[in-house]
């Protein structure tokens, strides 16, 4: 097979979707790896890395899109992209197509088979390539919104650790997965007092027992999120339905319960966002104020880190990726439950049922279609 990585064009996305390591055992399995150049500058592997594992270095996006008879990426397609797609051509990449009707739209339109990384579930029901980013995600989170409360980034002028004789910060974290428990670890870390709100009681008793005492789980429900940001500093969205749009938690109206200066991360924006006020921004452009309170939005957010971001997804997608490679998408879907859940579009018919459902199309099971 003719495998395609082509270098990123989101905003100040510098991951690659493939480590030399990677394009080596490709290689060795006697497929074509086309990676073009520069592509892998932002996470530290140059050319000559991917030359030395046997892949051929590209000029341009169009030559690998012609030539690639699957593209692995690490984000959804842009404008730019849609017009070099072909039919047939397999996409493996992260989509969060319930987010956006224009992207299921124009990827419907290339006829391209689309394997979304965020809706493959494995056996044990879980996410296994968008843990990874979930862990660097909700860890910058924290980060990143410690970051943006400091007075001169516009926010509270809040330290969330504190000092002695002066209380430490207040986090509220909707949504106690593998996003808001590491943004809670983070949290707790810096000195903050943390709340964790979850609709699952028993995920709240096994956070309990393992987070620090400046940790409280809380039960989620419209009076104790209401209660819970009016004392927030920083608020944390980390909500996840896979493949769905995620509910808004927080509407506008209730912005006026928050403190000036306060500031949102919601990671979920990806999905739609769990706070009915964000929007998508960039790296370039992250954050803008409502109703008094600042807005972190960017939706890429692991791309800021992608030293260590790349490593921890491809560690992840490349046995999925070997599989594809190796037995083409249909017989891989068959023989993979992980690949199968992760057929979201295939030749212009929506074949993830959350999808379909968002934006009122038909759906269509993919088992119909291999």
């Amino acid at each position: 097979m003719i495998i395609g990585i082509p270098k990123e064009i989101k905003s100040a996305e510098n991951r690659i979707a493939l480590q030399p390591s990677g394009a080596e055992i490709l290689a060795a399995d006697k497929h074509t790896v086309l990676v073009q150049r520069g592509g892998g500058l932002g996470s530290g592997f140059t050319d000559e890395d991917y030359t030395k594992a046997g892949a051929e270095i590209v000029d341009t996006p169009e030559e690998i899109f012609q030539r690639a008879e699957m593209i692995i990426k690490v984000k959804e397609p842009l404008d730019p992209e849609y017009p070099l797609m072909r039919p047939g051509q397999v996409m493996f990449t992260y989509y969060h197509f319930a987010s956006s009707e224009y992207l299921t739209n124009k990827v419907m339109e290339t006829g391209s088979i689309a394997i979304a990384y965020e809706t493959m579930l494995d056996d044990n029901n879980q996410l296994p390539l968008l843990i990874p980013m979930s862990e660097v995600a909700g860890r910058m989170a924290t980060q990143q919104g410690a970051k943006y409360l400091e007075k001169r980034m516009g926010g509270r002028g809040i330290l969330l650790g504190g000092v002695p004789g002066v209380e430490p910060g207040e986090v509220v974290i909707l949504g106690g997965g593998v996003v808001g428990t590491n943004a809670a670890k983070m949290a707790a870390g810096l000195g903050a007092n943390v709340a964790i709100l979850d609709i699952n009681l028993n995920r709240l008793r096994e956070l309990d027992d393992f987070m620090p005492k400046n940790v409280t789980t809380i039960a989620s429900n419209p009076a104790n999120i209401r209660k819970y940001i009016s004392k927030a500093d920083l608020l944390i969205g980390a909500v996840l339905i896979p493949g769905a749009k995620a509910p808004h938690l927080v509407t506008r109206d209730m912005l006026e319960l928050m403190k000036p200066g306060s500031v949102i991360v919601d990671v979920a924006v990806d999905q739609g966002g769990c706070i009915e006020t964000i929007h998508p921004t960039t790296h370039d452009d992250p954050v803008y104020e409502m109703e008094g309170v600042l807005h972190y939005g960017v939706a890429n957010m692991p791309g800021a880190v992608p030293f260590t971001s790349t490593k921890a997804l491809t560690n992840a997608t490349f046995p999925f990726a070997r599989m594809l490679a190796n037995k083409g998408w249909r017989a891989a879907a068959k023989e993979s439950g992980e690949i199968f859940t992760g057929l979201n579009i295939i030749k212009g018919k929506i074949t993830c049922e959350a999808v379909a459902e968002a934006f009122g199309m038909e759906y269509t099971p993919a088992d119909d279609l291999i």
